[in-house]
């Protein structure tokens, strides 16, 4: 439970982060990279929500939407969104493992980016497209993430059992240009992640 408490401290230290129709406030604070990168993949919820919450965690380099667990390599929206494609909406995000380790980059999520006891939909979003998983990009992050879940699960913080899928990551493929920063673009547009929040 130490790094538990410490990933705890970790979001503590980043403030609120709400996801709140105001996109701007969730910009990361500036820092100065060590030139170690380390690549993220998570799932839960619309897209454009989970790309607005997790820029406010430290250590972001870059992050992008897309999609993600699906065998073909040649899907657009309207297909991922059919749900029958087995892909889900998804951000790849880039980090500095010196600035946010990935347990604290999970722990993140977890608590700022969806709600992980959802199983296949978050609020109105319904279908497998919107489940909550982690693709995971190494053997070490499996390790790592099966850990972070259990060790969310025995919390109790959300009050039901967590749903959350692990597996490898396969196939990505990058949403359309439209969907990439898509609450920058629209501060006011469709979030459904704003509720998405604790407080330490």
């Amino acid at each position: 439970m130490k790094n538990l408490l410490a990933s705890l401290l970790v979001l503590a230290a980043c403030g609120s982060l709400d996801a709140s129709p105001n996109a701007t406030k969730n910009a990361a604070k500036p820092f100065t990279p060590s030139g170690k990168q380390e690549v993220a993949i998570l799932a839960g919820g619309c897209f454009w929500g989970m790309e607005n919450v997790m820029r406010g965690a430290p250590g972001i380099l870059s992050i992008e939407v897309g999609y993600a667990g699906g065998k073909s390599t040649k899907v657009e929206y309207e297909d991922v969104a059919s749900g029958t494609t087995g892909h889900a909406e998804s951000v790849r995000i880039v980090f500095d493992p010196a600035q946010i380790s990935y347990a604290d980059l999970l722990t993140h999520w977890y608590f700022r980016g969806h709600d992980p006891t959802q199983l296949d939909h978050q609020n109105n979003d319904r279908g497998t497209q919107y489940r909550s998983e982690i693709f995971t990009t190494t053997p070490d992050q499996a390790k790592v993430a099966i850990d972070v879940k259990s060790k969310i699960d025995k919390t109790g913080k959300w009050g039901h059992p967590i749903v959350t899928k692990i597996e490898p990551a396969s196939t990505w493929v990058k949403a359309e240009d439209y969907h990439q920063d898509y609450l920058i673009k629209h501060p006011n547009g469709y979030n459904d992640h704003f509720m998405r929040s604790f407080d330490f």
